[in-house]
């Protein structure tokens, strides 16, 4: 199994070589772009960002932020690691994904607390949203509104992914890393992968992807590499659509977060993550249709569907808890 998939990356990384030098002048604008993007977008955007994120985490895991206690007992958090909802819903993608590999590698959280965090404290941070969004979107209103069905998604991810509580954080006093070496390395990894992705971009809209409806284009892109799916949201012209497809982009994070997120969590799995994009693509789709038509007889519909899960979770997790003798 392992040889198959060395020789399946060997395979990938040859045909990948052999496609940059038939087609270097589109491989090199595209890098071009990514490197513009990452340079007047992310890094201003982000980096401050991680920065904070990773100072905040290291400072606060551990003790009690009273006004987030009742949120993380809802979301079945330890004690003392109400700090990562800060990192996770305000810092970006992929901040909340630093942040609970730190506490991890630190102790603070055990394998499967992280990777179940995971599943709804990695998500796109405000800054994002509404630096891109109020270019793409003339009301004022609706980056607030992509905030907060973003936000409602994860928690309600939070809710439906199986979770025990434990009393409290529980720190082993390894040593934790320096905030601004680590916010480096960070950032150098999403700059990588949005460059990197820039290029596959590239190649696909000189190829194929301009075979494809606007809007169909402007998703494949956004599924892609989140920012080159926000700067392509300008081509569809109807406002509705355009909101639908950017809460459903903003809830997957896109392939080029995925990957972000599997660099920066070495040691976790991510099955649980990607559940609870899935949940939260789905309770976003459920709620933009909603706001963009005017469905809001959906609402109870919606409230009905998430009950049902939760009772189907709460079941399983019932049904699958080991006996200890």
């Amino acid at each position: 199994m392992v040889m198959r998939r060395k020789a399946l990356y060997g395979a990938c990384s040859a045909v990948g070589m052999m496609i940059l030098i038939l087609d270097s002048k589109t491989g090199f604008l595209a890098a071009k772009s990514g490197i513009a993007l990452c340079l007047a977008t992310v890094i201003p955007s982000l980096f401050p960002f991680i920065f904070l994120s990773i100072l905040l985490s290291n400072s606060l895991m551990g003790a009690k932020i009273s006004i987030l206690r009742s949120l993380g007992t809802c979301l079945k958090m330890p004690k003392g690691t109400e700090s990562l909802l800060l990192c996770g819903f305000l810092g970006g993608y992929p901040s909340g994904a630093i942040a609970i590999s730190n506490a991890f590698h630190a102790g603070s959280l055990s394998r499967h607390e992280a990777e179940r965090l995971l599943s709804f404290c990695n998500n796109a941070g405000p800054a994002f949203i509404f630096g891109m969004g109020l270019s793409v979107f003339a009301d004022g209103r609706i980056p607030w509104i992509l905030w907060g069905i973003h936000i409602l998604s994860a928690v309600v991810a939070g809710i439906l992914i199986p979770g025990a509580h434990r009393s409290s954080a529980e720190l082993t006093g390894k040593r934790k890393s320096s905030a601004i070496s680590a916010a480096v390395s960070a950032m150098a990894c999403v700059c990588a992968w949005v460059i990197l992705f820039r290029v596959v971009i590239g190649f696909l809209d000189r190829w194929l992807l301009w075979l494809l409806p606007t809007e169909a284009k402007v998703a494949a892109v956004g599924f892609l590499e989140l920012s080159n799916g926000f700067c392509a949201l300008a081509l569809v012209k109807d406002v509705r659509i355009r909101l639908i497809l950017c809460s459903a982009m903003l809830a997957l994070g896109g392939l080029c977060v995925t990957m972000q997120t599997i660099t920066v969590t070495k040691g976790l799995h991510l099955t649980k993550y990607y559940l609870g994009k899935v949940i939260q693509f789905f309770i976003s789709l459920l709620l933009s249709v909603t706001v963009a038509y005017g469905l809001w007889w959906l609402l109870p519909l919606s409230a009905a569907i998430i009950a049902c899960f939760l009772g189907i979770f709460k079941k399983y997790c019932r049904n699958t808890t080991p006996v200890h003798v």
